[in-house]
């Protein structure tokens, strides 16, 4: 007697590929790192250089800080894109930061385990660290970040006072 084939299951579809999320993941730091260093301003070489290795080892090989700063600079003056600015302050808001790293980090985060979803708050973290305290822009920022990676409050609370004790 003949068999016929079990169907074939289309549950890999619902998940990215490598390749796609390989990108997701840059993006993502990539854009954690815009967020941070626009919360807590570009004048601190120490961040910038902090943000700029982290989007490198996402995957952006050739990033500079030149590069980081420009686009920093960029949106500030596209006063309709800037995450979360207020008019003419530079000082983010909940709705339209939130909505910002949502729309970033939301799609990738159910693919991640719970440590890769950590990985990338810490990663913010350091950069918002580099300069000193968190100012409470900077928390704000890491706050949502933690929201939009589907980490629960009270751990990302924990990470980020985990992240300000030395090691």
């Amino acid at each position: 007697m003949c068999r016929l084939p079990a169907p074939l299951s289309t549950d890999a579809l619902d998940h990215p590929t490598s390749a796609r999320l390989s990108a997701m993941l840059r993006d993502a730091v990539h854009t954690v790192a815009l967020a941070v260093l626009t919360a807590g301003g570009t004048s601190s070489r120490t961040a910038t250089v902090t943000a700029v290795a982290a989007v490198r080892a996402a995957g952006f090989d050739d990033y500079t800080e030149d590069q980081l700063t420009t686009l920093i600079d960029a949106l500030a003056a596209d006063t309709g894109r800037l995450p979360g600015a207020y008019e003419g302050t530079g000082e983010p808001c909940g709705a339209a930061l939130a909505i910002e790293l949502h729309e970033a980090l939301g799609p990738l985060a159910p693919h991640l385990a719970p440590g890769g979803r950590e990985s990338i708050l810490l990663q913010g973290a350091r950069i918002a660290l580099a300069d000193g305290p968190y100012s409470p822009a900077e928390h704000e920022v890491l706050t949502i970040v933690g929201g939009a990676l589907l980490i629960r409050p009270e751990d990302t609370v924990r990470l980020l006072a985990t992240a300000r004790t030395p090691s």
